[in-house]
């Protein structure tokens, strides 16, 4: 059966939001087209914000119709986001109240911070808190409010205003996109919410990702690239992006 280009771009996102990522000579084989065709689906599927293209394949934007669930996240590029977890941690410093976000890459920056010394950590995500609750020297303050099952975070107004009662030394952020001119988003606006209200509520703003974050643009945006004291990311993130990201004013480092 002859796809028309439409149900080929279709397939093209159904198959990279199932699997996380497509190739495109298996694309290729598979409908039945030159790879020259796939090439083109991708970019014009790249222009309309649906996929990022990566050499020889692409993978899925998160947007307001798709996110990916905390546990496809927690198997996907692994080795990175523990080394980018670790990076963050030492950025701890004197602090004393952190704010964790939700999200895999945050749960383990919770998972690597220091046990030995008296720490309090706010969070919004049930992994993280259970993740911390057994550490002797650590309190775990969990905002209330909805629970959204695919990342098992809280949202909504009582999440937000408790997180307006305090004042924070640090905030860790997560976010499903950062671009320099849109700054960081996420698919959906109740989470966006909460973590514009952990960064209004913190002194310092961390934020740690993965090299694939970079250029994405998702749905809401909570915060602009110049507001975070530092980028946390890895190597396979060109040193001359970094730099144009630094050049907005965080630091940025590279694990």
């Amino acid at each position: 059966m002859t796809r028309t280009a439409e149900e080929r771009r279709h397939e093209i996102v159904r198959a990279a939001r199932a699997t996380g990522s497509v190739d495109v000579t298996a694309l290729a084989a598979e409908l039945g087209v030159a790879k020259e065709t796939i090439r083109r689906d991708l970019r014009s599927l790249e222009d309309h914000g649906l996929v990022r293209r990566t050499h020889g394949g692409a993978y899925p934007v998160e947007s307001a119709g798709f996110e990916t669930t905390l546990a496809f996240r927690s198997t996907s590029q692994v080795p990175e986001k523990r080394r980018i977890a670790v990076a963050a941690a030492e950025l701890l410093g004197d602090a004393e109240t952190v704010f964790v976000d939700e999200g895999f890459t945050p749960q383990l920056i919770a998972e690597a911070l220091p046990g030995d010394r008296p720490l309090t950590v706010v969070t919004a995500s049930l992994p993280v808190a259970g993740a911390l609750a057994g550490a002797d020297h650590i309190q775990v303050l969990l905002l209330g409010g909805r629970v959204r099952s695919g990342t098992l975070a809280t949202v909504d107004h009582w999440t937000t205003r408790m997180l307006s009662g305090f004042v924070l030394d640090l905030a860790y952020i997560g976010a499903n996109g950062i671009s320099r001119e849109h700054g960081l988003t996420t698919p959906d606006p109740a989470v966006g919410e909460v973590k514009a209200q952990a960064i209004r509520a913190a002194r310092r703003t961390v934020f740690a990702g993965v090299h694939t974050k970079f250029g994405a643009v998702s749905f809401c945006r909570f915060a602009e690239v110049g507001s975070l004291e530092a980028i946390v990311t890895s190597t396979l993130l060109p040193a001359a992006e970094a730099h144009r990201y630094a050049l907005l004013g965080p630091q940025v480092i590279r694990v």
